[in-house]
């Protein structure tokens, strides 16, 4: 065996049992990176799928939605949510524009499912502030965007219950995707 051969099967040796180390300790390294998620660290990534699986306690309705937005969503979504350029999309609206030449793609024309609006606002709003959201704001700004939208009615309370029986306008309006290999 050449010396060069030696100092590769030897680099080889010193990698294996270094990988192994390594996981054998929960992918900790030699630079202390890493450690295994807690629970709490975890729930952060969970999404809200259609059928409302893990939508917390709480909820909320027009009235107390109106101030939420007004409060943290007004200045990038506009007071009609409209949309401000340069902030913030439009939420409303929209309706029957996604086959046109310039769709818009709002919550009221695109969203499949109100458990997609909830998960989307609990997680990345306000733009300046995600997730400091409580969960009662987030089902009452929820509501609020669904009656302006003309989804539910002014009396709706919004929960865990209610949310995922919401009708979105464009809820078959996606396909499901064909290939195997997705759903494996």
């Amino acid at each position: 065996m050449s010396t060069t051969t030696k100092e590769l099967v030897f680099a080889f040796l010193v990698l294996a049992l270094t990988a192994g180390h390594a996981s054998g300790q929960g992918y900790r390294g030699p630079y202390g990176f890493g450690s295994t998620p807690t629970r709490e660290e975890l729930a952060a990534f969970y999404s809200i799928p259609a059928n409302g699986t893990g939508l917390p306690p709480g909820k909320g309705n027009y009235v107390q939605g109106q101030e939420v937005y007004t409060g943290k969503c007004v200045a990038c979504h506009g007071d009609k949510m409209q949309g401000v350029a340069g902030a913030g999309e439009a939420l409303i609206g929209g309706r029957g524009t996604l086959t046109s030449g310039k769709p818009l793609k709002t919550v009221e024309s695109y969203w499949p499912y109100a458990t997609t609006v909830f998960d989307y606002v609990k997680r990345a709003m306000p733009f300046n502030s995600p997730g400091s959201l409580t969960d009662d704001e987030v089902y009452a700004v929820t509501a609020y965007i669904l009656v302006e939208a003309k989804i539910i009615n002014k009396d709706a309370i919004i929960n865990a219950k209610t949310l995922p029986k919401v009708e979105m306008p464009n809820r078959d309006g996606f396909v499901p995707d064909p290939r195997p290999d997705v759903h494996d």
